[in-house]
């Protein structure tokens, strides 16, 4: 979008969202819906005529690719010496659920979700990661992927992530705790126990089993982010039993 066109918006609601897209990522969206879609929570989902969900998660899955495609990109290009292992635990890193969240909340993007506001904990925990997502997808639909590229790499990777300090951040107890166990022969699998709630509302329970034996519990609005919880508290209680060392 110009700014020519930016003025022949007539919605106001929409010239501020574009307004927002500007000061934060440095352009003006061609085609506003996508991001007004990309922007709506599933809590506020709609149906079509012909009975097709409208809300942004088709969005972001979209931009869970794209998002994957690009950081591998960036990685590969900055760490030329650097091998598989690293390359994939530091991209893992940055499209965390909790990192997109953080990145979500720094940029002001959880401001701009739509949602019905009956769950504000559901918001601050998965909301503004999965807008983070769904934006992402938006960008690629609008601009294509090398545009997407350039966004994404030097308005939000370049200025607010921290490479080095990522580097020794160990937070990934999942991969952590798999690696541990295939250098050890242990067998280790993350169990769904039970959800609480419906729809987007739901929490999940998850528990670590190693070798059969049940370990730490956790729950999270992602069964995802359920596991890395439960998968951090497991390590952190091998260690002070010292079942495992610390690298």
């Amino acid at each position: 979008m110009s700014l020519f066109t930016f003025f022949r918006i007539i919605n106001k609601s929409d010239r501020a969202l574009a307004r927002s897209i500007r000061n934060i990522f440095g352009f003006y969206p061609k085609n506003i819906e996508l991001y007004k879609l990309a922007f709506t929570h599933k809590s506020l989902s709609t149906k079509t005529m012909s009975g097709c969900t409208v809300s942004n998660e088709r969005l972001e899955y979209l931009g869970d690719a794209v998002l994957s495609a690009v950081v591998a990109q960036f990685l590969f290009k900055k760490f030329p010496t650097k091998q598989e292992g690293f390359l994939t635990e530091m991209r893992s890193k940055i499209v965390s659920r909790s990192s997109l969240n953080k990145l979500s909340m720094k940029l002001g993007l959880d401001n701009l979700v739509h949602y019905a506001r009956t769950n504000e904990h559901c918001r601050y925990k998965s909301m503004g990661g999965n807008a983070f997502e769904a934006f992402s997808g938006a960008l690629f639909l609008d601009f294509g992927y090398d545009f997407a590229y350039k966004i994404i790499v030097n308005r939000i990777i370049k200025v607010h992530i921290d490479l080095q300090e990522l580097e020794r951040d160990e937070r990934n107890y999942k991969s952590r705790l798999l690696e541990w166990a295939q250098k050890e022969k242990h067998s280790v699998s993350f169990k769904q126990i039970t959800s609480k709630g419906t729809g987007y509302e739901k929490l999940y329970v998850v528990q670590v089993v190693i070798d059969e034996k049940e370990y730490e519990q956790a729950s999270d609005y992602s069964i995802k982010g359920a596991e890395q919880l439960a998968a951090e508290k497991t390590w952190n209680f091998m260690r002070k039993e010292q079942f495992v060392i610390a690298n």
